[in-house]
């Protein structure tokens, strides 16, 4: 019997060389005539040990990282196939202390599965969620998710369960359900995650949908900058299908459901729902007016259920458990679990999922380890680059939906970006309103100008040039495009760019002086 050894093939590990490490592990074998079996599988998000390498064994699975190809030969040396001891062995890899806090309903198969075995799937649990779905009335399947409290985990954090209702009680001969998967804020790879290395996942969170609102067709729109996760989950719905799981029929039951994966053009604008589905349909990306929501009238004028990747991916574990056992986890009235990000200036960057309510420092202190400089934490942006600076004075704020707004921020897709103390704020407040400007898809004027005559502004400030009435100016444009632009990607720019004024302000001071100095 062969030994299996587990070697990551997700962008992660690639961009650190994990198919060289696999290549170097199946050189070494078939050199020493020693069978192993090598099965590539998802990143676990534990991104400072990768290539992240796992041997099977009778206690679990043992890990050894970060491996390089050099380490081939001395690995098996030491019997790393029976888990033997080397400088680089990490001992079970579900003991790291990292993984082992964690609460991982959604990210529990990721690194642990074979991601194109649909049966490997099946053994870890998998789509038992769907099964008990195909078991319910549509309007059961409702209630479960309303009840669960599952919130859409793009950002909004609108109930799920309600919007599904909507688009289930609009007669129609066509509906649609389409995950958004243009995960573009800075710091967030939860999504590349779940479609290299768990997308049967979100296919049976899909599937689920269609269920319940009485939908035969489904698109996934990918980022245009993530053509492996593209391929790997392009795969993976080739074997849905042959699987019988979708297509003609969800698993033998005679409800109709296929899915079909689009990648886009490079928009961030098109992670807004309706710009997305201006280019789902071919158009040029950009903002629709509302009403009608996209509940009522969506792609190509059909109601449409419109969800965050990792919403989809939260139903199955939803169906299989049970409302109640999924809304045991959190607080208030933030329940589940949220993956969060760790990206930025941090030692342990990585994913973590925990049940909603730890505290920034928490995330960014005992899971990320604090700076990877050394330095003090001066600020830490949650939420991408439209979310606000919590300086360190915050980061005892709850990770939560309401406690983050009642902070003067947002959670959104959970990324989460650490600064030491070099950071300059008034630069990072200037490009909050050049990357608006670079984005904005020109529909609506506070968005397309304000961006622009911000970036402006920010500039004289820089300069030293009439601070005071150039910080009200800005202010004054902050409140202008948060009330007037038609999609939060002008909305939002305010939280960045106040936050920084309010909490870093000493940084616009000294960039006056300093360009008082220069003149």
């Amino acid at each position: 019997m062969s030994a299996r050894v587990f070697v990551p093939g997700d962008s992660s590990a690639l961009s650190v060389g994990a198919d060289a490490v696999a290549r170097a592990i199946a050189r070494e074998a078939a050199a020493r005539g020693v069978e192993v079996e090598i099965v590539r599988t998802g990143s676990r998000g534990l991104f400072w040990l990768e290539p992240l390498v796992e041997v099977e064994s009778a206690r679990g699975r043992v890990g050894y990282g970060p491996v390089a190809p050099a380490d081939a030969a001395a690995l098996f040396d030491a019997g790393f196939l029976n888990g033997g001891d080397h400088r680089k062995r990490l001992g079970l890899v579900a003991e790291i202390p990292y993984l082992a806090r964690q609460q991982r309903l959604v990210f529990a198969r990721c690194g642990l599965v074979d991601p194109l075995s649909i049966e490997d799937y099946r053994a870890h649990g998998g789509l038992k969620g769907l099964a008990r779905a195909l078991a319910l009335r549509p309007e059961s399947i409702v209630d479960e998710i309303v009840a669960s409290g599952l919130r859409g985990r793009g950002g909004a954090g609108f109930p799920t369960g309600i919007k599904w209702g909507a688009v289930a009680s609009v007669r129609s001969d066509q509906k649609y359900i389409v995950c958004n998967a243009d995960e573009g804020d800075s710091g967030t790879f939860a999504d590349r995650m779940l479609m290299e290395g768990d997308p049967f996942l979100v296919i049976e969170g899909m599937a689920i949908a269609s269920l319940a609102v009485g939908a035969d067709k489904g698109y996934v729109y990918i980022r245009s900058e993530y053509p492996h996760a593209y391929d790997v989950f392009s795969r993976a719905l080739d074997c849905a299908r042959a699987a019988g799981v979708i297509g003609a029929s969800l698993m033998g039951a005679s409800h109709a459901f296929d899915i079909e994966a689009r990648l886009g053009a490079g928009a961030y604008v098109c992670g807004e729902e309706t710009s997305m589905l201006e280019s789902l349909e071919g158009k040029r990306g950009e903002v629709r007016v509302k009403p009608p929501l996209p509940a009522v009238s969506g792609l190509f004028g059909k109601p449409t259920v419109i969800n965050n990747m990792l919403s989809f991916a939260s139903a199955p574990w939803i169906l299989e458990h049970g409302s109640q056992a999924y809304a045991e986890y959190g607080v208030g009235r933030s329940l589940g679990s949220q993956p969060f990000q760790l990206a930025g200036n941090v030692r342990f960057g990585g994913l973590v999922e925990l049940a909603f309510g730890p505290t920034l420092r928490q995330l960014v202190e005992d899971f990320g380890g604090g700076t990877r400089s050394g330095r003090p934490i001066r600020a830490v942006q949650v939420g991408g680059p439209l979310g606000a600076y919590f300086p360190a004075a915050l980061l005892d704020t709850a990770l939560d939906y309401e406690a983050m707004t009642r902070a003067g921020g947002l959670l959104g897709h959970g990324g989460v970006v650490v600064f030491d103390d070099t950071v300059d704020m008034a630069r990072q407040a200037r490009f909050a309103f050049a990357f608006c400007a670079k984005e904005s898809c020109g529909k609506c004027t506070p968005c397309r100008i304000g961006s622009t005559r911000g970036a402006e502004t920010i500039d004289r400030i820089i300069a030293g040039q009439d601070r005071e009435t150039n910080v009200a100016l800005v202010r004054d444009l902050c409140e202008v495009m948060t009330d007037g632009s038609l999609c939060a990607l002008g909305g939002l720019v305010a939280l960045p760019v106040l936050s920084a004024l309010d909490h870093f302000g000493e940084d616009f001071v000294k960039a006056r002086r300093l360009g008082a100095a220069a003149e």
